[in-house]
């Protein structure tokens, strides 16, 4: 595709209206008057960040990073355990708990709230004050620098104190959703093997009560298996009721489990290296269990802030709302907020219950100045009839006792509602170039929009917003800062000022690449992940194109096997392994990812080869859809079920999930040498229109 073709719809959608205002700039005035050089704008500025390892030391200046041993500027790398990853700052001692917990006055730190309708506000005193008797907890019973902790909880104080306060120990902290079955738990805890596990007991979504006492009870004996010491169980989030598990020894509530430790000792924060462990986030492949990466404390600090201060264009008053759960790695992104002095919103519920005006209203009245969501929420907005407008006379729409989601937009926006909204982040997938425009009308056009693409894997962005820039619709608006990013044709050759797409890499190290992945202790499925395709440069796995005239950018999707149903990300193999459990039915299976030039998301399609004699029923299916749920959440059952007569494989006996991919988004590829029956390729190009197949509505989830 040619450069029109990419960029077609590209056009400015809003410039800046103070653009020297803003954090970016304040940066790059502060490094010419440190170095005497004549930065020009922000491309000056990135420039400089790539090719200058004192970029990063300029940075920790810039956002006050607390310290007990600051760095050495003249040593800021040196060789580490891999070729790939170097060891940040030797010298440099620091805590990151102490960076999230430097304001304790009586400012709101935290508002707790969800679909109940209950709405909780904690200040910076309170949650120190919570995170001191919990950290002297954790010490009384054995933590220490090192030691896993994971968490099943939603996205509440309780989650931000826990991973506060083993952060303060220099303890590694790792979490998931309370919506992820048990089978997906374990095989994400077993391999990390915590010393303390903290459990929610029920969860509130939808305006359901969910019990969560049989899988807290489950997840804990299989752990006891693996060296767990503690399980710590939650209080209700809505009614704060303490429930236990009587027969499960090693189990105790929260409070119980606080009284433990000194009620009357200081909050001590361990002064560690700058690449001590902090966080285990999970990315999977297309085949095995997930991968536990390994986040650094200063990596993730230094990272994060830099984009929630300058990419977001953060400061003390601001109020961030990033709608996440806990199994996201946009959680760590977010909570790093705190070390900034902003308020946090902590959601945990659906936005569409009891139906989306409520949390339109909620966003509007909480004065949510950054406001962090998806593309998958602005399309279901979108799909439900609302359309920008300007303009409203009140008086020839219903009554507002019973609005409809178009009125209540046309209302908010009448009344010049949102106006505390200066930015809007949406990450997670792909943001088009129409849902670009459509995005920033119907919220009344006075904000600035970001869309960013990074991931897990780096805990941070690789391409990202910058307030001293105008947005162009479709495009991602630069490269952040420190991160140099280049696109690579198939043979390692730049190919970015060609205009065409390719593959997005990382040619340079930078703070936030992870240690590895746990347990992978000679590096080996780390290099395989990231460093396979090209000798010693970070592969990501997303097509990216720029644009020569803005230097936009533009994500094309994933070029690997992972899968991203709107920004939930997991690998083939979870799904793999549920289906086992059918192995008296199913022969083999492919799972792959399907998103067409008009699709405004990814779905996942699941195909089967069946065993003689069994049919795919629509029994057999709900039996399918019910385990998946079940055993790894309601985000991984396919959209699509299909029989299909053959799977392909590659010579060496590897299942071939990205070509079938490529071919039912559109693609008509050739087949290479390395597949082992080419002809199986040609049995899924008509599912590429999906929705004319004779009987799918019988196999749609």
């Amino acid at each position: 595709m040619t450069d029109s073709g990419y960029f077609a719809q590209s056009r400015i959608l809003c410039q800046p209206t103070h653009p020297r205002l803003t954090n970016v700039e304040a940066l790059r005035r502060y490094v010419n008057r440190k170095h005497g050089l004549n930065l020009n704008d922000y491309h000056d500025l990135h420039k400089y960040s790539v090719e200058d390892y004192a970029f990063w030391m300029d940075l920790w200046e810039h956002l006050g990073i607390i310290s007990s041993t600051p760095p050495n500027p003249k040593r800021i790398t040196e060789p580490g355990s891999f070729p790939q990853v170097p060891n940040w700052f030797p010298g440099a001692r620091l805590n990151f708990a102490e960076n999230l917990l430097r304001r304790r006055d009586d400012g709101i730190a935290i508002t707790e709230a969800g679909d109940s309708g209950v709405v909780t506000n904690y200040t910076y005193r309170e949650l120190y004050e919570r995170v001191r008797l919990l950290s002297n907890a954790l010490r009384a019973n054995g933590l220490a620098v090192g030691d896993r902790v994971a968490a099943i909880v939603t996205n509440s104080i309780n989650a931000i104190v826990i991973a506060t306060a083993v952060a303060s120990l220099g303890g590694i902290f790792s979490s998931t959703a309370t919506d992820m079955g048990a089978q997906g738990i374990l095989d994400r805890y077993r391999q990390i093997q915590p010393k303390f596990v903290f459990a929610e007991t029920e969860a509130f979504y939808a305006g359901k009560r969910v019990d969560l006492l049989p899988k807290a009870k489950e997840v804990i004996l299989d752990l006891k298996a693996h060296n767990l010491r503690r399980a710590i169980l939650l209080p209700s989030r809505i009614s704060g009721k303490e429930l236990s598990l009587p027969d499960v020894p090693m189990s105790s509530t929260l409070a119980e489990f606080v009284t433990s430790g000194d009620l009357r000792e200081p909050l001590v924060f361990e002064q560690l290296p700058f690449s001590t462990p902090l966080f285990i986030l999970y990315s999977s492949g297309t085949s095995g269990k997930p991968k536990c990466i390994v986040h650094t404390a200063g990596g993730v600090l230094l990272q994060t802030k830099k984009e929630i201060c300058l990419a977001l264009d953060v400061g003390r008053d601001d109020t961030l709302f990033q709608y996440t759960t806990t199994g996201w790695m946009m959680w760590t992104y977010m909570v790093t907020g705190l070390s900034a002095g902003l308020r946090l919103v902590l959601y945990d519920g659906s936005p569409f219950y009891p139906d989306v005006q409520t949390y339109l209203k909620f966003i509007n009245d909480q004065g949510v100045s950054i406001f962090g969501t998806s593309p998958r929420f602005l399309a279901e907005v979108q799909g439900r009839g609302i359309k920008p407008c300007t303009y409203l006379v009140l008086s020839n729409y219903p009554s507002p006792q019973s609005p409809t989601v178009i009125n209540l937009i046309f209302i908010l926006v009448a009344l010049g509602a949102f106006d505390s909204m200066r930015t809007m982040s949406v990450t997670g997938a792909v943001l088009t170039p129409p849902m670009f425009e459509w995005t920033h009308q119907a919220f009344g056009g006075r904000f600035h929009l970001v869309s960013t693409s990074g991931g897990t894997d780096i805990c941070s962005a690789f391409v990202t917003g910058i307030p001293s820039l105008p947005v162009h619709s479709g495009e991602i608006q630069g490269k952040s800062l420190g991160m140099k990013v280049e696109v690579f044709d198939p043979t390692g050759n730049n190919m970015e000022h060609t205009s065409q797409a390719g593959e997005l890499v990382c040619t340079r190290p930078h703070p936030s690449m992870p240690l590895g992945f746990w347990g992978d202790d000679l590096g080996h499925k780390f290099s395989d992940a990231y460093f396979n395709m090209y000798p010693n440069i970070w592969r990501q796995g997303d097509f990216m194109v720029v644009n020569p005239q803005t230097k936009g950018i533009m994500i094309l999707g994933r070029s690997d096997g992972v899968l991203n149903p709107s920004g939930v990300r997991f690998g083939s193999g979870e799904i793999y392994s549920v289906l086992e459990t059918f192995s008296g039915h199913i022969d083999d299976s492919l799972c792959v990812g399907q998103r067409r030039s008009h699709d405004q998301d990814e779905r996942v399609i699941l195909f089967l080869k069946l065993r003689p004699g069994k049919q795919l029923t629509p029994h057999l299916i709900s039996e399918i859809r019910a385990a998946i749920r079940t055993g790894l959440s309601a985000r991984h059952v396919p959209a699509y079920i299909f029989e299909v007569p053959e799977i392909p494989y590659t010579v060496n006996g590897k299942k071939i999930e990205i070509a079938v991919k490529q071919i039912i988004s559109g693609s008509n590829l050739q087949p290479s040498g390395t597949v082992a029956n080419p002809e199986s390729l040609k049995l899924y190009y008509k599912y590429r229109d999906i929705e004319k197949l004779v009987g799918v509505e019988k196999a749609k989830l």
